[in-house]
């Protein structure tokens, strides 16, 4: 995508009757042929309508999941697997968690008419993204494959860490990515914004191929 393209993005206001997910940020692209729902760390978004869903990832998550008979799909973004244990996080059942935020999602798509044994699913994001010995993005990765194996689900695309940041835009009625690689020099600010998150959540981080398009 060219730098003259940023233009073209194009906030709208939310208008759909269903207001589960009134809160997200939703955006027009004319390099698109539907609406664009941006999400945010601890956030997710489903739709059985044609939508793309958008987020940047560093040593986050995002699973993509749809049902393509039910023709409803979605995607989450998720910081960390799961609340300390034994620890009495105020947060408590949140979708900055690996661990809520899959149930979450893949819960709200059955919701929807999918069913469990259709689901398509793909994983993105886990990069090494911080200097230092402990991988965030890692762990992440481990804790989402362990996940789905406990599941009975089986991912059918995973491009998992490396040492970049990515920018996902998720098709939900085809299942189509767009995957950009962030070059790693460029981007300390996604490093510092999930520093902060991390901070905010009150949580110290030490803690097919062909339909997947490179940009």
């Amino acid at each position: 995508m060219t730098n003259a393209s940023r233009d073209t993005l194009h906030e709208i206001r939310f208008t759909n009757d269903d207001q589960t997910f009134a809160h997200i940020r939703r955006m027009r692209d004319n390099r698109f042929p539907h609406e664009i729902a941006s999400i945010l760390p601890g956030e997710f978004f489903v739709s059985d309508i044609p939508m793309v869903v958008y987020t940047v990832l560093g040593s986050c998550v995002s699973a993509c999941v749809r049902d393509p008979i039910a023709g409803v799909g979605g995607m989450n973004h998720f910081m960390l697997p799961k609340p300390k244990e034994g620890g009495s996080d105020s947060w408590g059942e949140s979708t900055r968690y690996g661990s809520y935020a899959m149930e979450s999602l893949i819960n709200e798509i059955l919701k929807r008419g999918g069913m469990k044994s259709r689901l398509e699913i793909k994983l993105f994001g886990a990069g090494r993204i911080y200097e230092g010995n402990i991988d965030v993005g890692a762990r992440n990765a481990e804790w989402v494959l362990g996940y789905l194996q406990a599941e009975g689900l089986t991912a059918c695309k995973t491009d998992l860490g490396d040492v970049f940041p990515r920018k996902i835009y998720y098709f939900t009625e085809s299942g189509r990515v767009l995957l950009k690689k962030i070059e790693r020099v460029k981007n300390h600010t996604i490093a510092d914004r999930e520093m902060e998150y991390a901070e905010k959540i009150q949580v110290t981080v030490k803690v097919p191929a062909d339909d997947v398009t490179l940009f």
